[in-house]
């Protein structure tokens, strides 16, 4: 019975690392949008856009190991880092290396197979950016959050691509969305972790000198931002009105909550600007999905 207990606490440590080392939180997101992208698509079939957004999650799955390999020297100095598997010794690097590589060429092979060329040659792109470019830029340039970001809205793009063979409407509107959207959630959590981030030399705007009240700012502008962006479906007669009043409604709460960051920086005001953001992203994501069936039933009524 010792020794049982023994393995099964050992396989539940090794599926609590690989869940950390491809940071599954962030690949739902990312299988989420790349979803919603694909199904938006003309002539979409959901299981067909499943099966692209499995294969977009698998990259990003990829990526994030990828990160932590090449960040797990800065990821020893960082108290909420520290214990990951690959800075803690529980999974060697080399192994995490070939696991990722593999995954990535999967990937990007099934998209190439079962989606389309382009689909496989953006994903590619799209760790390619993150990986040898984002990752690295983080000890250099504050710029790194505005590159990122381009990476970080890629999913719903890519998953619209991998069904209708190119970006059209909806690909570019979700991208633009998840673009802006994600700089008033990245300053939430670069603010909170500022100490941990100075620790480690990375060049976070709100740990560099004479930055104190910007990552308020900059939330802020990104949010009043997101705003027009989110009329953009329809303007271009993509969206209607469910759609376009719910992404206004869940705007202005994102405003609210970035405004209130921006007036007092404090941990409660961060920690509540990064809980809106992430209620907001799926939110938006099921009002796109929605916006066309209820018009569908409006029509047949």
């Amino acid at each position: 019975m010792r020794v049982s207990a023994g393995v099964g606490t050992r396989e539940v440590g090794l599926v609590a690392d690989l869940a950390e080392l491809f940071k599954v939180r962030i690949a739902s997101f990312v299988g989420l949008s790349a979803f919603v992208g694909g199904v938006l698509a003309p002539g979409a079939r959901p299981w067909h856009a499943a099966e692209a957004a499995l294969w977009i999650t698998v990259s990003a799955a990829a990526a994030s190991a990828f990160n932590q390999v090449l960040e797990r020297d800065t990821d020893r100095r960082m108290e909420r880092t520290c214990n990951r598997p690959i800075p803690a010794g529980r999974i060697a690097a080399r192994d995490a290396l070939l696991v990722a590589a593999t995954m990535a060429v999967v990937a990007i092979g099934m998209l190439a197979w079962r989606a389309s060329t382009l689909s496989a040659l953006l994903t590619l792109a799209t760790l390619f950016a993150y990986v040898a470019v984002y990752t690295p830029l983080k000890r250099t340039s504050t710029l790194n959050t505005l590159v990122g970001a381009v990476p970080g809205a890629a999913p719903p793009l890519l998953g619209y691509v991998a069904i209708a063979g190119q970006p059209a409407g909806w690909a570019w509107a979700l991208f633009a969305i998840v673009f802006v959207w994600q700089f008033p959630h990245f300053m939430a959590i670069a603010w909170l972790y500022r100490e941990d981030y100075a620790r480690a030399g990375m060049r976070m705007l709100p740990c560099m000198p004479g930055a104190e009240g910007l990552a308020g700012r900059t939330a802020l502008t990104h949010a009043v931002l997101l705003l027009p962006v989110t009329l953009l479906p329809a303007m271009w007669g993509d969206a209607g009105w469910v759609f376009t009043i719910g992404a206004t409604a869940l705007g202005l709460a994102y405003v609210a909550s970035s405004a209130l960051f921006a007036w007092r920086q404090t941990r409660a005001s961060a920690r509540q600007l990064l809980l809106v953001s992430l209620l907001y992203l799926p939110l938006v994501l099921a009002l796109a999905v929605l916006d066309p069936v209820t018009g569908a039933l409006s029509a047949f009524r």
